[in-house]
């Protein structure tokens, strides 16, 4: 099955399109990168640019893969709504992957870890993971201060892409690696995997995982 997967929660964007074969594996035909966040002017065309380049069209897609958060509130709503469209328009599932789930599963460790990621104004966001060879089962995820990283870690170990966490972690006395940041061809593997389970989500369904409250509800919300 060929799977078309987009990351556009940071900075620093990708899309990857990725093939599942029956066997449970996965193999990554080319990773693009989209860069200084002008996603919403990049992201359709290079998706139309990769699918011709290895002469595919998008009707030969199978299923999505998207990375839903956390992460920026405009990077996220413009890559949910392209992936949104392009999966209601050919009828095709999605595959809906947490950043913090790719994270848990990039350190190549199996049991309970906590991921963690810098979410600014001294917070954190952290996930509870508990990772198999199947993948990462959820047990929660929320947002931290980072005097409370490493508590909500309770001894597990923690894993984040991001130096300022760990630094902190460090200087709190926690067990702490670094990771390299998942990118769409990691949202893929793990996306294919929740697609031959049944888990995934129809265009309607699909949602960004912010876990923090935006500005703009928050002001709403106080005034």
């Amino acid at each position: 099955m060929l799977i078309l997967a987009a990351d556009t929660s940071g900075k620093h964007g990708s899309i990857a399109l990725v093939r599942g074969n029956s066997d449970g594996s996965c193999e990554v035909i080319e990773l693009v990168p989209l860069t200084g966040g002008t996603f919403s002017a990049q992201l359709v065309p290079q998706i139309a640019a990769l699918l011709d380049k290895h002469g595919f069209r998008k009707e030969d897609i199978g299923a999505f893969a998207v990375a839903s958060g956390p992460g920026s509130f405009t990077g996220l709503r413009v890559g949910l709504a392209a992936i949104k469209a392009l999966a209601e328009v050919l009828q095709r599932p999605i595959a809906v992957v947490s950043l913090l789930e790719a994270i848990a599963t990039a350190g190549g460790t199996r049991g309970q870890v906590l991921a963690a990621l810098d979410a600014g104004r001294n917070e954190i966001y952290a996930g509870e993971y508990e990772v198999e060879a199947s993948g990462a089962q959820l047990i929660r995820e929320r947002l931290v201060t980072r005097e409370e990283l490493v508590e909500s870690a309770s001894n597990r170990e923690i894993l984040t892409p991001d130096r300022s966490v760990v630094e902190v972690a460090c200087e709190q006395g926690g067990q702490v690696r670094e990771v390299e940041r998942p990118r769409s061809d990691a949202i893929g593997r793990l996306g294919w995997q929740k697609i031959l389970s049944g888990d995934t989500v129809s265009p309607d369904a699909l949602e960004a995982n912010y876990i923090r409250r935006s500005d703009a509800e928050i002001f709403a919300k106080s005034s």
